[in-house]
């Protein structure tokens, strides 16, 4: 016998919401947790963990429409259902656009709630059981670039279980060179349990005389990259640029890549999407803290910095810490 679908109700009508329990919990023998503030759903739904949501739009301290955007962060497969009382063509077009799957006007029969909730709790949960883990590339110049870009959001895919390669271009230019290079980055990899790759290939000093695109463009290979995060070209520092522009001629096959933000970038910086890394700053920290132990710390590795632009960030976003990237190809999505 199959796991009981689990659905989350968000309704500020007493009376609405219990009609729909009633209706899940005996004609479809689902465990459903109802919630009368939207507000409260994002702090529920890690635990509860619903193969469902269902919402209605007008909500007081949180419409629907800005409950699902924010859902949409943390669970972007989850399946949505949209309810309101107004039949409207406007409202159902903001609910699609809203990414919801289903919109259904009140009042609802028992039938078609029931309907598409199993149908949609069926479809999500075929499509989790056929996806596998993401292998995820992420690209720096010099040590420390890309934990101080993307330290949060790797540290939110290995808690989600996809695989992170961290490869270095260079071993950087604080003391110790690349033995020092190779234990700060080894230290800061294994926070997360991620693999790290040290390559000197920046102004042409492979050992082998492979170029950036070589090495680079092998390493996808080697780890199966789906995803690709590397330094945007909105960025002071040539080195950084460089890796960008070797990044995007190797990664031209890889269906996401994603452009983060360097120590160095410039206001030319225009990210265009923000990405909760609430629950996983505290690994971004720690990674950050392997570098240039015992030495001045450059002021980006400082927590006080760090935590600050995340703050600064989710003024755009959904969450209370935010990690900014420029996509430049999100083919999986198309």
């Amino acid at each position: 016998m199959s796991e009981p679908f689990r659905v989350i109700i968000v309704e500020d009508d007493p009376d609405v919401a219990l009609y729909s329990r009633t209706v899940l919990e005996r004609r479809g023998e689902c465990v459903v947790l109802a919630v009368a503030d939207a507000r409260l759903v994002a702090s529920v739904i890690d635990d509860f963990q619903p193969d469902v949501l269902i919402t209605d739009i007008e909500l007081p301290g949180m419409s629907g429409l800005d409950l699902v955007a924010q859902i949409r962060e943390k669970r972007p497969t989850l399946p949505v259902i949209m309810m309101t009382a107004h039949a409207s063509v406007d409202y159902a077009i903001t609910a699609l656009r809203a990414q919801a799957d289903e919109f259904l006007t009140k009042p609802v029969s028992a039938s078609v709630l029931l309907g598409h909730v199993l149908r949609l709790g069926a479809a999500a949960r075929v499509a989790a059981a056929s996806t596998t883990a993401q292998s995820v590339l992420a690209i720096g110049a010099h040590p420390d670039d890309v934990e101080t870009g993307v330290g949060g959001i790797l540290a939110a895919h290995r808690a989600a279980g996809d695989r992170v390669t961290i490869l270095t271009l260079s071993s950087g230019h604080r003391q110790g060179g690349i033995q020092n290079a190779w234990n700060e980055s080894s230290t800061s990899a294994n926070v997360i349990g991620a693999s790290l790759l040290l390559e000197d290939a920046l102004r042409g000093n492979h050992p082998a005389g492979l170029s950036m695109v070589d090495v680079i463009s092998k390493v996808i290979d080697d780890v199966g990259a789906t995803v690709v995060y590397a330094p945007s070209k909105n960025d002071d520092n040539q080195e950084h640029r460089a890796v960008h522009d070797a990044a995007l001629i190797a990664a031209s096959r890889v269906d996401y890549v994603a452009c983060y933000q360097g120590t160095s970038s410039t206001p030319d910086f225009r990210p265009n999407r923000f990405v909760s890394i609430d629950g996983h700053t505290d690994a971004k920290l720690a990674m950050l803290g392997s570098f240039a132990v015992g030495v001045e710390r450059p002021y980006y590795l400082e927590p006080d910095f760090a935590l600050a632009t995340a703050k600064a960030w989710s003024r755009y976003g959904s969450g209370g810490y935010i990690e900014a990237l420029e996509i430049v190809r999100d083919s999986a999505s198309v």
